[in-house]
């Protein structure tokens, strides 16, 4: 019998650079029903760090974020609403979740969901196949990297993956007993 896999909400975060000064500018959350959430953010004015290292992976300028993004109330009311009282998984827990904070920070909105490292729920036979999964998925996908969207699904879709491979692997060996 086939176990039924929980497939998890998955939150990605691009941001301005990599350093402390750096700040959200693109989230994006896919759901466990394949529901979408893509955002691109206003800077506040006090936002003021720019990394063209960082611009160069995702391709998002300042002039972009200026003509499109939307206000950081805005943003956490949205992403509130879409979230409200689930527990949401990153891949990079560390920065997101600081810049989760500094959003909802500058917004003086209160997040009504929880973030939590995606290492929490993944098992160790999926860590061993993360990244060879991951990359053979990219490119089957076909997305474009380093957009908040694009990767919450291929992380999500590397998790279900990994998921199935380790339950198949586990099944097999005990079946072989």
């Amino acid at each position: 019998m086939r176990e039924k896999i929980l497939v998890p909400t998955i939150i990605d975060i691009e941001a301005s650079g990599f350093g402390a000064a750096s700040y959200p500018i693109e989230v994006g959350v896919i759901n466990d029903a394949g529901e979408r959430f893509c955002c691109l953010i206003k800077p506040q004015n006090d936002w003021v760090h720019w990394d063209k290292k960082a611009e160069s992976l995702h391709g998002i300028s300042r002039h972009l974020l200026s003509e499109k993004g939307e206000t950081v109330q805005s943003v956490c009311r949205q992403l509130n609403q879409f979230l409200h009282g689930q527990v949401v998984y990153s891949d990079g827990w560390v920065v997101d979740d600081t810049w989760l904070i500094k959003l909802f920070h500058a917004a003086g909105v209160m997040m009504q969901f929880q973030v939590s490292s995606l290492e929490m729920i993944l098992n160790e036979p999926q860590m061993s196949l993360w990244h060879v999964t991951k990359d053979k998925l990219l490119k089957e996908m076909q997305v474009q990297r380093h957009r908040a969207s694009s990767d919450a699904a291929l992380i999500q879709n590397t998790f279900v993956t990994t998921r199935q491979i380790s339950t198949t692997n586990s099944n097999v060996q005990l079946n072989s007993y």
